[in-house]
């Protein structure tokens, strides 16, 4: 939606591709968009090693490439990552602070009395489930340091795939095999494997008992708080394509040099809610109506990067409210 209406404020083709995080499909799908004649691509990859064939692609075809919902790991994937800078082409990524996002749900699960908690991964390697996966480590490292009579145990990962079928059989496996585990976090996955790990523990006359932690916001998520399905969920932050679509449009248009020692980088706020009042907001300004407007997406389509770098940092549910109520 966010991306139909800044292509039409803009006057912008958009051609879809759907590749379902598969990395064959990822990077055949840069492929075809580059035999399709388009002049710049958005992508949100599965892995970082993908990068390595979608940055060749772009190279090779002199199309611009951003990442959004992704970033290339410097230490993790050396070799992607250097590519990276010196593309003159790939110009740069979107991306949240996964594992920030991942240790504030992990602490909000141990200041809520969960003591055992188990996860649920969608695929095995995704770039941005091993950054949150590090930042739940974190959350609960920090509260067992800070609380050594009061240990919290985070179990290993499973992995649930990126359907609600997948998503509830694997969460039924994790806690028939954890009866006394009390919290679960859903990593992520689009958030159908949420809606199967609500369904488990519906079934398993446990809803309001497991605390539930996730990632990507579901369509009833105030029906889910108010019922305790839910007990704290981060997300909101479909406007990252925009801003990554900004920043190819203006690399198309000339305005951001792309560089070949480095690259354009904006780090994205999560929204975190855990009641229905912080959902109803939320739904009002960002679902109801867009974030951004007509006029607005078309001033930004006009900003420095540092400009739209600030503009991306200081997204909340509070700023569009004020925004909004002032015009």
């Amino acid at each position: 939606m966010i991306l139909d209406a800044a292509a039409k404020a803009l006057g912008v083709e958009l051609v879809y591709v759907d590749q379902n995080h598969i990395s064959e499909k990822v990077t055949a799908s840069m492929e075809t968009l580059a035999a399709a004649g388009c002049d710049g691509v958005i992508i949100c990859n599965s892995s970082s090693a993908e990068m390595t064939s979608v940055i060749n692609t772009a190279n090779e075809n002199k199309i611009y490439v951003a990442q959004f919902f992704r970033s290339i790991n410097k230490e993790s994937n050396p070799n992607e990552y250097q590519l990276a800078v010196s593309s003159p082409y790939y110009v740069g990524t979107v991306h949240e602070d996964e594992v920030d996002n991942g240790y504030q749900l992990a602490q909000v699960l141990a200041e809520k009395g969960y003591r055992k908690i188990a996860l649920m991964g969608w695929e095995p390697g995704d770039a941005t489930f091993l950054a949150r996966w590090e930042g739940y480590k974190k959350g609960v490292e920090g509260w067992n340091k800070e609380h050594p009579n009061d240990l919290v145990e985070l179990l290993e990962p499973q992995y649930g795939g990126t359907t609600s079928d997948t998503g509830r059989a694997t969460a039924e496996a994790i806690l028939s095999s954890n009866p006394d585990a009390d919290a679960l976090i859903v990593a992520g996955g689009g958030g159908d494997p949420l809606i199967g790990a609500i369904q488990a523990i519906e079934g398993l006359g446990k809803t309001g008992q497991i605390g539930v932690a996730s990632t990507d916001f579901l369509h009833d998520l105030d029906v889910q708080l108010q019922k305790g399905a839910i007990t704290v969920e981060s997300g909101g932050h479909f406007a990252d394509p925009l801003f990554a679509f900004m920043m190819v449009y203006n690399a198309v248009r000339g305005k951001y040099e792309v560089p070949t020692d480095g690259f354009y980088e904006i780090v994205f706020p999560y929204i975190f809610v855990s009641s229905s009042e912080d959902y109803a907001n939320f739904q009002k300004y960002f679902i109801d109506e867009l974030p951004y407007n007509e006029e607005e997406m078309k001033a930004m389509a006009d900003y420095s990067f540092d400009q739209l770098k600030e503009t991306a940092a200081k997204l909340s549910i509070e700023e569009v409210m004020q925004r909004h109520s002032e015009k």
